[in-house]
């Protein structure tokens, strides 16, 4: 039988198919938060559901935070229309964007068979300084970790941001994804600040001691000491009265291994 002989027999009524195709998308970023040790804590972008939707109708799971995300398009991909949704957000593109799981358990959400594909993405605080509401959203605002999964969450909304938690404490520590939350040319401590806001209750000994860092870090192999012109390291006080030597991230991509 030929294709199109196949395609003429095929029955799609003979199928059950998802109600619907959607992408979420956990984003990341670093804020200031003095009730913490280091000031700064890991926070989560998050939009509150309108009682009722743009047609005036009462709004599935109103009152209740979430993540932001859409439907897939029908002529792209989930993780194009991840890319499209957080732009949208955002007002950029080009930013950190790591597909991590596929949420469909029956009776995640009441509208039906709703399958989603959960993304992270890292975004600078002061790229959602100016974030709004869109038509469909009361309020949306940055909530730290812990009060994010605090909060009366939409659909299965907490496991989605819980995976993702755990995802990017691992990813922290076996990639160079500390390079999304810094400055093209950073120091030492900021590195580790990064670090520890992340994957603090995960993290060894070499991250937990501060001297130690100090001595490990110039010598990994995916950082490099920035120089000047005249090969002398290059120096900021913006975070302390005395200088410290700036670093950057090079070229070089690890690689975990379990044989190592």
């Amino acid at each position: 039988m030929s294709d199109p002989e196949a395609l003429e027999a095929y029955d799609v009524k003979k199928y059950r198919t998802p109600d619907g195709y959607t992408s979420d998308i956990v984003i990341f970023t670093i804020t200031r938060n003095e009730k913490v040790e280091l000031g700064r804590s890991l926070s989560i972008l998050l939009i509150k559901r309108a009682m009722k939707n743009v047609e005036g109708h009462p709004n599935i799971e109103g009152g209740k935070w979430a993540l932001p995300g859409g439907f897939v398009g029908p002529h792209e991909t989930a993780f194009e229309a991840a890319l499209r949704e957080l732009e949208e957000e955002t007002g950029i593109s080009g930013i950190h964007l790591k597909h991590y799981g596929v949420y469909d358990k029956e009776g995640r959400d009441p509208r039906g068979w709703m399958i989603t594909n959960a993304h992270y993405a890292v975004v600078p605080e002061h790229l959602l300084a100016e974030r709004t509401a869109g038509d469909d959203a009361a309020d949306v605002q940055l909530f730290n970790i812990q009060e994010a999964l605090e909060l009366p969450l939409a659909f299965d909304h907490k496991e989605i941001i819980q995976d993702a938690l755990r995802m990017i404490q691992v990813d922290m520590l076996q990639t160079t994804l500390a390079k999304e939350f810094l400055p093209k040319e950073f120091t030492l401590s900021e590195l580790r600040s990064v670090i520890l806001s992340v994957s603090e209750e995960i993290v060894d000994e070499v991250v937990k001691s501060e001297p130690f860092f100090w001595r490990k870090a110039p010598r990994l192999p995916f950082l490099e000491l920035v120089t000047l012109e005249n090969g002398q390291p290059k120096t900021t006080q913006r975070n302390s009265k005395y200088k410290t030597k700036l670093y950057r991230f090079n070229e070089y991509v690890p690689i975990k291994s379990i044989y190592k």
